[in-house]
């Protein structure tokens, strides 16, 4: 018996030996397509080659393609486990033409597979064709033989593909499997036609038309070929399987519950080992692909189908988390075709247990609560739309889980008060936050999440995407169209464009639609909100229009390495000057980082070297940047570092990087950096290059602030530093090597020079020589007394002057002014035994106020001030003269 992976694997191999590029699966979350939440068919991905936007080195692909279908329009959540064929994820079979091949090649193609490589009898199959489709009926008569009456032609719209109410789109033929009038059911098109007997296997876009907004159809001019065929259907059928969950693959998941929680696979609790089994391939899948639980959006989507896989774990009996137990044998089974659930396995399992953990807190409770609502409650009676929003609401059951757990008990929910009692929390919740002070333009940011509902971030591992224009603002109101020349607030259902927080700038980039085309110079977030700060380049940007999103790669990559590195410093200063040190501020910019952190004292020259050489280690270490998820009191209990001034939810992303050995660290083990962060960040330590420090600083009472550089900048800025001191070593006229230490004699050198000039101007000003005023001693009112007026001395010079003076009259005051750079300087002093008589003081702010100064002030021995100039020095003394003389 053929395994669904030899079946996958023969498939694939078939197109490429007909000539078809075997193309990995693209990530569940789409990247071309803003109007899908996952991938949901084979051609998602090819979207934009159908249209003639993109092309590739191929024209023929193949592929098998991860699809989910558990929100939006193409939702199977409720049916999962209940039926034989509907599952959250599923693997799509495909085989794809752009231009190349059409109608024939693409029905022999698929006629040879089925019936030679998997050698279906060709008597149990018939197909369906567009009433119309007359060539696709001579084809299938030409290439199988099939008779009219096993080429049914049906005129509705489900033989008849479209992408959307324009562009490509042309009819279908689908080709069903008979099992035989054992199993009731009619062919396609008969009354009967919902029954089991004929499925259908396989699917044949023929994509020819366009369609225009008035409805015609004109023949396109790339006609190409998009087909589909779902695994898990196609294995049944060739095990010999009525039902899906018979497979070989999804049978080994069953058994993998089965065992772990010892309760046998078959029987009355059937349903719930086929609910965990398909469970457990969307959740794991989705987290490889970088979707994370969440309230809102995808992750909601996940949160969904984990906590609906977790409800039926616990009906089956699991006290402990089951679900990340299960994820050893599914990359045991899928991890060969997608080496990422291998690659993110940790992450699938840590995530799963996460928050089956949490979720195991509430579900004895909400449950109790759901059996108390049902107790008395009449037969047929609907379940209260109050109480299952009390469900949602306090204990985290969506509607879907409360609705599943009454389908059990044959009951419904009332889903109309469920939808009242929602709007009702949504209004307070309104008036709440209207009332806390927010500038009151910023309630636009509320109207624009209750309309359209929170941005989805894509930006963690991506720069480039689709996305759809949910709004415009413009001068604080919703706008539909921005046009040249204008600035506007974009705003998108997706984005890779990472919103200013924690430190992080915003990104930027370009918006592009059909119409035109917007710079973004900023990206903001309110209220769940992304906010695009741009300004319309060419054309017209319009609501509702689908967008190609492009980051700066430059910039978001300087970024990256810049926020990384700043989680590296943080440890380091930690390891260099103790565990007090905590972040109290960041910037992670294009061109730099800055970092502040509790901390006294300025850091030596030898805690900056320890710091920089600790960080570059770690960079050269180029170890992985991993993320988790989980709740902030697990991540702490982790021994995870939180960052200034950031507010945390429910779950926080636990970046790590770098490894330690034997660092003792606890907790964490060897991990060297654990902090709580939401921005964006490298993939190895090694993508940040190269870190200089340039040195510290004080920020504020008790902080310090670092600023360093990373990358290119930090090589220029070295290169540049090499630089100058080539230019000094010339200069200098010795090696480089030598010159630091031939500066440092210069300078000794010119210190001493520097003190032996200013003795020989206290010398020369002692004297009186060289034009330096008299310096004789006079007798005012019984005491000696010397002014002078002094040039080439500094104002620092004089209170040394002064006291020579003073040792050599022995008695008495003095008067010093010098010419200080084109100012005055005024110094005076008097010996102990005059101080009774006259003050230091009194006699320098006399003469300051001729120099044209204002106060001075001292001892009563020594006292100094300063004026505008020397040219009043005459007056200056004379004011101090009558000081002496009373």
């Amino acid at each position: 018996m053929a395994s669904l992976n030899d079946i996958r694997s023969t498939f694939l191999n078939y197109f490429e030996k007909q000539g078809h590029a075997i193309v990995p699966s693209s990530p569940l979350v789409p990247r071309n397509d803003p109007t899908l939440m996952f991938a949901n068919s084979g051609m998602v991905q090819f979207k934009n080659l159908f249209t003639g936007l993109e092309t590739r080195d191929y024209t023929r692909a193949t592929t098998s393609q991860k699809c989910v279908r558990a929100g939006g329009k193409h939702n199977d959540l409720d049916n999962v486990g209940y039926t034989a064929r509907h599952h959250t994820f599923f693997e799509m079979l495909g085989n794809f033409s752009f231009g190349n091949y059409f109608k024939a090649e693409a029905i022999a193609y698929a006629w040879e597979l089925l019936t030679v490589e998997f050698k279906i009898p060709k008597e149990k199959l018939l197909v369906t064709i567009y009433h119309t489709d007359d060539e696709a009926a001579e084809i299938w008569k030409k290439v199988a033989g099939l008779s009219d009456d096993r080429i049914i032609r049906i005129a509705t719209d489900d033989n008849f593909w479209r992408m959307g109410p324009t562009g490509p789109c042309g009819p279908c033929t689908e080709i069903f499997f008979d099992h035989g009038d054992h199993i009731w059911g009619g062919p396609p098109g008969s009354p009967e036609e919902d029954g089991d007997r004929f499925i259908e296997i396989w699917n044949i876009v023929f994509m020819q038309n366009e369609q225009f907004e008035d409805g015609t159809l004109k023949p396109l001019a790339m006609q190409s070929i998009d087909t589909g065929m779902g695994l898990e259907r196609i294995g049944a059928l060739l095990q010999g399987k009525h039902d899906n969950y018979d497979t070989d693959l999804m049978r080994a998941l069953i058994e993998a519950s089965a065992d772990a929680t010892s309760v046998n696979p078959d029987g009355p609790t059937n349903t719930h080992h086929r609910v965990i089994a398909d469970h457990l391939r969307s959740t794991s899948f989705l987290i490889a692909d970088g979707v994370m639980p969440a309230n809102d959006g995808r992750g909601y989507v996940l949160r969904r189908i984990m906590r609906r896989a977790m409800r039926h774990a616990h009906l089956l009996g699991a006290k402990d988390p089951l679900m990340h137990r299960l994820v050893p044998a599914l990359v045991r089974q899928m991890g060969a075709a997608f080496p990422e659930l291998g690659q993110a396995q940790a992450l699938i399992e840590e995530t799963l247990r996460q928050e089956e953990t949490r979720f195991k807190k509430t579900l004895d409770r909400g449950l109790k609560l759901l059996d108390d609502e049902l107790i008395g409650l009449p037969e047929g009676q609907v379940f209260s739309g109050d109480a299952a929003f009390k469900l949602y609401d306090t204990f985290g059951f969506p509607l879907d889980l409360t609705q599943d757990a009454l389908r059990e008990k044959g009951r419904e929910a009332d889903v109309d008060g469920f939808n009242k009692a929602m709007d009702a929390q949504k209004a307070k919740a309104r008036a709440a936050w209207s009332g806390t002070g927010e500038a009151a333009d910023s309630a636009i940011w509320f109207d624009i999440v209750d309309a359209y509902g929170a941005t989805d971030f894509l930006g963690y591992d991506t720069e480039t995407a689709e996305g759809q224009v949910a709004t415009l603002v413009q001068d604080g109101k919703q706008s539909d169209i921005a046009k040249a020349g204008e600035e506007v607030q974009i705003i998108l259902n997706q984005t890779p464009f990472y919103a200013e927080s924690g430190g992080q700038v915003g990104d930027q980039g370009v918006i592009k639609t059909e119409t035109g085309i917007a710079k973004v110079t900023d990206t903001k977030k309110s209220q769940g909100i992304f906010i695009h700060i741009a300004t319309v380049q060419e054309g017209e940007i319009s609501k509702g229009s689908a967008a190609v999103l492009n980051v700066d790669h430059t910039r978001r990559t300087s970024i990256r390495a810049n926020h990384s590195a700043t989680h590296l410093l943080h440890e380091a200063l930690r390891e260099a000057l103790g565990d007090h040190v905590a972040q109290r501020g960041s910037l992670n910019a294009q061109d730099r980082l800055r970092f502040d952190f509790s901390h006294s004292n300025a850091l030596s020259l030898e805690e900056i070297a320890r710091v920089e050489k600790d960080v570059n280690t770690y960079i050269r270490q180029n170890a992985p940047v991993e993320t988790r998820i989980m709740t902030p009191d697990d991540a702490r209990a982790l021994g995870a570092q939180a960052l200034f001034g950031e507010k945390y939810g429910d779950e926080v992303r636990v970046v790590s990087m770098g490894t330690q050995a034997g660092s003792g660290k606890g907790a964490q083990g060897d991990t060297y950096s654990l902090e709580l962060c939401g921005g964006t960040h490298v993939r190895q330590t090694g993508d940040i290059g190269a870190f200089v420090l340039l040195g510290d600083s004080a920020s504020s009472a008790g902080v310090r602030r670092i600023e360093a550089l990373t990358g290119q900048p930090a090589l220029d800025y070295l290169r540049a530093q090499d630089m100058r001191l080539a230019e000094i070593a010339i200069d200098l006229k010795a090696p480089a090597a030598d010159a630091p230490a031939r500066v440092k004699a210069l300078l000794e050198e010119r210190k001493a020079l520097s003190n032996e000039v200013a003795q020989l101007r206290r010398e020369l000003a002692m004297s009186g020589g060289s034009g330096q005023g008299g310096a004789e001693a006079e007798t005012v009112n019984g005491m000696s007394f010397i002014a002078q007026v002094l040039s080439g001395v500094s104002g620092k010079d004089l209170p040394t002057l002064i006291d020579e003076h003073k040792a050599r009259i022995g008695s008495g005051a003095v008067l010093l002014i010098a010419d200080a750079g084109g100012k005055a300087a005024v110094a005076a002093g008097v010996t102990d035994d005059c101080k009774d008589k006259v003050s230091a003081v009194d006699l320098v702010k006399a003469a300051v106020v001729e120099l044209g100064g204002k106060g001075g002030g001292g001892r009563p021995d020594m006292a100094q001030g300063g004026g505008k100039d020397v040219s009043d020095a005459d007056a200056a003394i004379a004011a101090a003269k009558k000081v002496l003389e009373g």
